[in-house]
């Protein structure tokens, strides 16, 4: 078996992947892309993946990116049980639903506060963007009222995209004060597998963003 993972410690979505592959104990070799230096415009990566992002997988030349899709992937082929990815089609709805709400609702917000920080010279935050990130925060904060993960009462394949994405808007430096299931669900997931290793990359993230950030 040969599984890749082309990766990028500071990206959010990457690091989802990569907490995925964890979870469910898929021994893959990462290969850093390195996306301030620009090397997924090398032609090299660009044969394997034209929209040129992270992550991209390849599973012995069967190629795939978009991180939630590679979590799914990784979990259906290499999961030694479901408990990560339900085949019950109710619980396995919740947890795409999840994941549905973070890659278009919850990291969108955050990539909406950040992306303009670190690439187009932007040094403040706006009021707006604040208020709509902290709105999609409370929604989260309600799913977490009645189970300990976000889809549920085990840890899914769900909990590391959402983990990686709220990590890096932490790393930022965001006050979620307001939000206890929030942070208790934080510390459930200092338990998951690789949550060390996507806290290194976030703290990157975080200190990438703060350094163009005005005082």
């Amino acid at each position: 078996m040969s599984v890749k993972l082309y990766h990028f410690p500071i990206s959010g979505p990457s690091r989802g992947a990569l907490l995925a592959a964890r979870l469910v104990e898929v021994p893959v070799d990462v290969e850093i892309v390195n996306l301030f230096e620009k090397e997924q415009m090398k032609e090299s990566y660009l044969k394997i993946n034209h929209q040129h992002c992270v992550p991209t997988l390849d599973d012995c030349g069967f190629i795939l990116w978009e991180s939630r899709a590679i979590a799914c992937y990784l979990a259906d082929k290499y999961g030694k049980d479901d408990q990560f990815y339900p085949k019950d089609l109710k619980k396995r709805a919740i947890v795409n639903q999840r994941q549905q709400f973070d890659g278009c609702s919850l990291y969108v917000k955050i990539r909406a506060i950040c992306f303009p920080i670190l690439f187009c010279g932007e040094t403040e935050i706006k009021q707006s963007l604040k208020d709509d990130l902290n709105s999609t925060l409370g929604f989260l904060d309600m799913f977490l009222q009645d189970t300990i993960w976000v889809a549920g009462n085990h840890p899914t394949i769900a909990d590391a995209a959402i983990y990686a994405s709220v990590t890096s808007i932490l790393a930022v430096g965001w006050d979620i004060s307001s939000f206890p299931n929030i942070q208790r669900w934080l510390q459930e997931c200092a338990s998951l597998p690789g949550a060390a290793e996507n806290d290194e990359g976030a703290k990157a993230f975080g200190e990438a963003v703060k350094k163009n950030l005005k005082s």
